[in-house]
C-alpha cells in the first residue's frame, strides 16, 4: 500500500480559512477531493492553484454533509479513502499508520484515528474493534461499499453514526486505531460572524436529525416518546423567551421547536443558515 492507494475528501462550507492548515498537513502526494457546498467559482480557483494535488467540486448549492460526502466518494477512484473535517490536521506519519493498520486488519470496513484529546499513550493494545466512529475523520475501505454511503436525508448530525449502524448490521467491522492521531477543532470550521446563525442552524438539524434517526431506527411511537419531553420543553421555552423579551434564546428554542416538529410530520431536512 502507498499514497496512491487513497483518496482524502473534504466537505466545505465558506470553510476557506479553516481549510488551508487541513490541506497543509497532507502530503501533495495524496490527491484530494473537496467537496465546496456552494457555486463559489473564486474558492474552487484559489484552493486548486495553491494546492495541486486537490480538485475542488462545487455541489452548486448548501447540500449538507451527507449528500456532499457522497458527492465526494462516488467520485474516488482509490481502493482507500479518508474522509476529514476542514478543522482537522494530520499528525505526523497519520497516513502512514493508517496504511499499517489496514494491512493487520484486511476485512474492516472504517477505520477511525484518535485525536489529541483522546490519546491513549499505551499502544499495546493499539487496535479496538468500536461500533462507532467520530464523524471528523473516517478510513473507508471502499472495496466494502456500493456506492452506499451516508443516508442523505440527514443535513446535519448523526450521519456517521446511522453509517455505522448500517456497516454493523451488515456484518462490517469498525475500528479505532490509538497510534493515528488527528487534531480536530470541533464545530469551527466557519467564519466566527456566522456564530449565531449556525447556532439555530445546529439547533434546528440537531433535533430534525435526533427523530428521524430514532424513528429510523426504533419506529415513529418509540421515536415520539423518546423525543416528547424535548418537543414539551421546546415549546415552553420559545413561549417564556417571547414572554420576557430575549429574541436570541426565542430563536434558539423555535429553531429546536420546529426541527423536532418538521422532522415529526415526515418533512426533509430543509433549514439552512442565512449566511452572507
Amino acid at each position: 500500500m502507498n499514497f496512491k492507494d487513497l483518496t482524502i475528501v473534504i466537505v466545505t462550507y465558506k470553510s476557506e480559512e479553516k481549510i488551508l492548515d487541513c490541506l497543509k498537513s497532507i502530503s501533495n502526494d495524496i490527491p484530494v477531493i473537496v467537496v465546496e457546498n456552494s457555486s463559489d467559482e473564486n474558492f474552487k480557483t484559489k484552493i486548486e492553484k495553491k494546492f495541486f494535488n486537490v480538485n475542488c467540486i462545487l455541489s452548486g448549492e448548501n447540500k449538507g454533509y451527507s449528500v456532499a460526502n457522497n458527492i465526494g466518494l462516488k467520485a474516488v477512484k482509490t481502493k482507500f479513502a479518508l474522509v476529514l473535517n476542514p478543522d482537522t490536521i494530520l499528525e505526523k506519519n497519520a497516513i502512514q499508520n493508517f496504511f499499517e493498520s489496514a494491512n493487520k486488519i484486511e476485512d474492516f470496513w472504517l477505520m477511525g484515528p484518535a485525536n489529541d484529546q483522546m490519546i491513549n499513550t499505551n499502544y499495546e493494545n493499539n487496535i479496538e474493534e468500536v461500533n462507532n466512529l467520530k464523524g471528523f475523520a473516517i478510513f473507508f475501505n471502499l472495496s466494502k461499499f456500493s456506492n452506499d454511503f451516508f443516508d442523505e436525508n440527514f443535513f446535519l448530525f448523526f450521519e456517521e453514526i446511522d453509517l455505522c449502524k448500517k456497516v454493523k448490521k451488515n456484518g462490517g467491522k469498525i475500528y479505532l486505531v490509538q497510534n493515528i492521531i488527528i487534531k480536530h477543532e470541533g464545530a469551527s470550521s466557519v467564519l466566527k460572524k456566522d456564530s449565531f446563525e449556525l447556532e439555530k442552524n445546529r439547533n434546528w438539524h440537531w433535533m430534525w436529525s435526533t427523530f428521524y434517526y430514532q424513528k429510523k431506527h426504533k419506529g415513529f411511537l418509540l421515536a415520539f416518546v423518546i423525543m416528547f419531553p424535548k418537543l414539551f420543553s421546546a415549546f415552553f421555552k420559545t413561549l417564556f423567551y417571547m414572554v420576557i423579551f430575549n429574541k436570541k434564546k426565542r430563536e434558539i428554542y423555535f429553531c429546536r421547536l420546529s426541527g423536532i416538529l418538521n422532522s415529526l410530520i415526515g418533512k426533509k431536512s430543509w433549514y439552512r443558515p442565512a449566511l452572507d
